[in-house]
């Protein structure tokens, strides 16, 4: 188990576990064949009560645009549409990320720095339904719905008067909607994602990793549906493949801090440690 760091007094902290260790010597041993991946909202971007309204941590760009060109590739895995995570998190455009990909949707969407371009399959039908069918199931809950380009539904219950209790109260419910159209349902913070099954964070980490034959990976990640992909660094150690499980710190999701080799303060926290690997690769 990690535990929380102060990023201001080390910029570069020492992972709690031998694991963790071991996955950040690799990185730093052989830079140019890691891999480093992070979640987007939560661990790039503050939490906030509207997601439109999500911004990358003001030293995120800075921080990756450092770290980026000295490693295999970074890879912002995240549920939102690759577009909107590449525009919310202020990527385009940006000398120095090349080497940054967004997988967007799960890893259903992506998105190359070096093109400009996104590339998808077309969309589930049974987000259409679903989608037709939640203005009923809502009604009088305060909770509401985000669309992800047709890709996936998300509610969120933050602006509730009893999020929490609204959160619970609707999972029953929507798990039974997604069902009925061919669908699951993820969780996470205050947000119930109705989405086609198939694919998650551990599914396109594992893919893109093979696919640059990453020798090393570092995940950082913030809520439930980062679990997947804690998963899959787990399942590359046990392959011969070093890896460091970073959590964006939340006491909202305590699973993840219990499972990660190493904790920091949120988003702040995240950015130091990309700048800290950027400053000791150099």
């Amino acid at each position: 188990m990690g535990s929380p760091v102060d990023s201001t007094a080390d910029p570069l902290p020492t992972p709690l576990t031998q694991s963790g260790r071991a996955g950040l010597a690799a990185i730093l041993d052989r830079p140019g064949a890691a891999l480093i991946g992070l979640d987007l909202d939560g661990t790039l971007a503050p939490i906030v009560a509207d997601p439109e309204q999500a911004r990358a941590h003001p030293e995120a760009v800075p921080a990756l645009a450092a770290l980026a060109p000295k490693v295999a590739a970074v890879a912002v895995i995240t549920g939102r549409p690759a577009d909107v995570a590449v525009r919310h998190g202020g990527f385009s455009g940006v000398p120095g990320l090349e080497h940054l990909v967004v997988l967007g949707h799960y890893g259903a969407e992506r998105w190359d720095a070096a093109t400009d371009t996104v590339t998808a399959p077309p969309p589930h039908p049974g987000v259409a339904a679903v989608r037709a069918a939640l203005p009923k199931l809502l009604d009088g809950t305060n909770a509401w719905v985000e669309e992800k380009g047709g890709r996936a539904v998300a509610v969120h219950t933050r602006r509730a008067q009893d999020p929490q209790g609204v959160f619970e109260a609707l999972r029953e419910p929507l798990t039974e909607l997604a069902t009925q159209h061919g669908l699951i349902v993820e969780p996470g913070r205050l947000v119930l994602e109705l989405r086609p099954p198939g694919m998650d964070k551990g599914v396109a980490l594992t893919d893109f990793a093979r696919e640059i034959a990453a020798e090393s990976v570092l995940y950082a990640g913030d809520d439930l549906g980062d679990l997947p992909a804690y998963g899959a660094v787990d399942a590359l150690r046990s392959h011969g493949t070093p890896g460091l499980l970073v959590c964006s710190g939340s006491d909202e999701v305590t699973e993840l801090r219990e499972r990660a080799d190493l904790v920091v303060d949120g988003p702040a926290g995240v950015v130091g440690l990309l700048a800290g690997l950027a400053e000791r690769i150099g």
